[in-house]
């Protein structure tokens, strides 16, 4: 946990919080802080600075806290991700919110399980716990909007045009002949698949919307690990726009 994260509720005055459970537990025995520790704190969706501790017992902490400290500029791509199962979701939600993902949509393809669709993992509280832990993890304050698109035709066809709008769009499919670019140039949208990648019909229908088809080359990756490469490879030489 490298940022305490902050939630309305906690404020007991305009510069106090109150904390409990788990940030408690963190701070006191992964921290291990004490009266008059310093802390970085942030406030979901808001300002980060820092926190001092200023009474402390086994039920909660108070802190004394100045929020001065604007979050991290947000990573320009919209991420559309076929829906996979929920264990391999956890740490792809947590890994993309870490990296400054701000927009995620998570839509349904042929070969997603339609099962995946009733985890409770989908469950907006379920989500937000995830999202939170990418936020930590990166020192982030905003949180991401997840949407759930469970019907691919009508997302593609009555939706994916406006988000993809004044965005350069990529899909990434094993054996497309584009490799992956470089560096991000402009905002840009990508659209990553289930196991086993897109069939003909969702890959036509995303080239029909404007979706360059994308390849990291003749290896076939799973999506928790095409994520993070593909990110890395749009952001290693990420330009001012």
């Amino acid at each position: 946990m490298n940022l305490i994260l902050l939630h309305k509720d906690d404020f007991i005055s305009q510069t106090r919080v109150r904390l409990s459970g788990r940030r408690l537990q963190h701070i006191v025995n992964i921290q291990r802080a004490a009266i008059g520790d310093k802390l970085r704190v942030g406030e979901i969706n808001g300002l980060s600075g820092t926190g001092e501790i200023s009474s402390l017992n086994t039920e909660w902490l108070d802190m004394d806290v100045q929020l001065n400290q604007e979050p991290p500029e947000p990573l320009a791509i919209t991420l559309l991700l076929a829906l996979p199962r929920p264990k391999m979701l956890k740490r792809i939600l947590q890994s993309v919110t870490s990296l400054g993902v701000k927009q995620i949509y998570l839509f349904n393809t042929y070969r997603v399980d339609k099962s995946f669709w009733s985890s409770p993992l989908l469950q907006p509280k379920n989500l937000k716990e995830q999202l939170l832990l990418g936020l930590e993890q990166a020192r982030d304050t905003i949180l991401p909007d997840v949407h759930l698109c469970p019907r691919f035709k009508p997302f593609v066809e009555d939706e994916l045009p406006g988000i993809s709008k004044g965005t350069v769009a990529y899909v990434a499919h094993p054996g497309a002949e584009s490799p992956c670019p470089g560096t991000l140039v402009q905002k840009s949208t990508l659209a990553i698949g289930p196991e086993g990648g897109f069939i003909p019909y969702e890959l036509e229908k995303l080239q029909h919307c404007n979706f360059l088809p994308i390849s990291l080359g003749k290896r076939i990756l799973r999506v928790e690990t095409a994520v993070p490469v593909l990110f890395s490879r749009f952001t290693q030489n990420q330009e001012k726009y």
